[in-house]
């Protein structure tokens, strides 16, 4: 697999309409793995190439703390009264806020107990799209994910109480694990975007396997890394342990996915799978460590 650097193209997520009724809105979810990971929620944001205004940026910053308000008394009625007996009009009433400002702000209460994701989504998309010209792609990608390491670490204790409240609560672990699949899909379309489609015409159809398999891997391990570290009570160095397992990954797939970007057309490394359409599934213990995940992971799709 062989990257040409190419101008940013943004990916686009679609925004939910923030007023939408609690009782029509769907679930977004916030995160991967059981309980906690990555994710997205409603929120404003300013994209990547675009010069904010100062009365803009004053907006988003009120909207953020607002939606940080509502969180916290989200939170602090869900750990005493329990999450399915704590109702919207609650939560809207603690904030000191009418029901439909809740509903400007999260499409359900689901959404209440996250709500910096979507601010966060904004920020590793713009790395993305500044990522300097040397760098390896995948390279790109583990500071983009960084993003959501820095801001759980941000406020361990909140953190840390939101991991427990989703590991107790199905609803918001089903959540999480649906919406990884919008961070995965990102990361996947910027290596995809860089691909040098000359360099290897034979094996180009797996280009969006090997793509998406490192992809997937950078979350894995970003969500393996902030589970122990919540694990701990959000003590230790969490960035080192993340840059850590980004070693891991490089090492493992690095070679596979090329050197870095390039303008000229290089041989390409052999592909680790062959088969058009096939689907690799491994199955691993949540508390394996990551360097056996990984082994796991490469193993298995060097065995094709």
């Amino acid at each position: 697999m062989q990257y040409v650097h190419l101008m940013p193209q943004p990916a686009r997520t679609p925004r939910p309409t923030p007023d939408t009724p609690e009782s029509t809105a769907t679930p977004p979810g916030t995160g991967a793995g059981p309980g906690v990971g990555v994710g997205v929620g409603v929120g404003v944001g300013v994209g990547p190439g675009t010069a904010p205004s100062a009365a803009g940026t004053r907006a988003a910053a009120q909207r953020l703390k607002m939606r940080r308000e509502l969180a916290a008394a989200a939170m602090e009625l869900f750990s005493t009264k329990g999450y399915e007996a704590t109702t919207v009009d609650e939560i809207a009433a603690a904030a000191g806020v009418a029901r439909r400002t809740f509903f400007r702000h999260f499409r359900s209460k689901e959404e209440a107990i996250f709500p910096d994701h979507d601010d966060t989504l904004v920020r590793a998309e713009a790395v993305l799209n500044a990522a300097p010209p040397h760098e390896h792609p995948l390279d790109t990608v583990c500071r983009g994910i960084k993003e959501v390491m820095r801001m759980y670490a941000a406020q361990p204790e909140i953190s840390v109480a939101r991991y427990k409240l989703t590991r107790e609560v199905p609803t918001l672990r089903e959540a999480e694990i649906a919406s990884v699949a919008r961070y995965e899909r990102l990361f996947t379309r910027y290596l995809l975007g860089h691909f040098d489609e000359h360099a290897h015409d034979d094996d180009a159809n797996d280009d969006p396997l090997l793509a998406e398999v490192a992809a997937s891997a950078v979350v894995t391990a970003h969500n393996h890394v902030l589970r122990r570290w919540l694990r701990a009570g959000g003590q230790g160095d969490v960035e080192a342990q993340l840059d850590h397992a980004f070693g891991i990954v490089r090492k493992t797939f690095g070679t596979g996915i090329g050197a870095g970007r390039s303008a000229a057309p290089r041989t390409a490394a052999p592909a680790a799978v062959s088969t058009q359409g096939e689907v690799l599934v491994t199955v691993a213990r949540t508390d394996a460590p990551l360097d056996e995940v990984m082994r796991t992971i490469e193993e298995a799709l060097r065995d094709r």
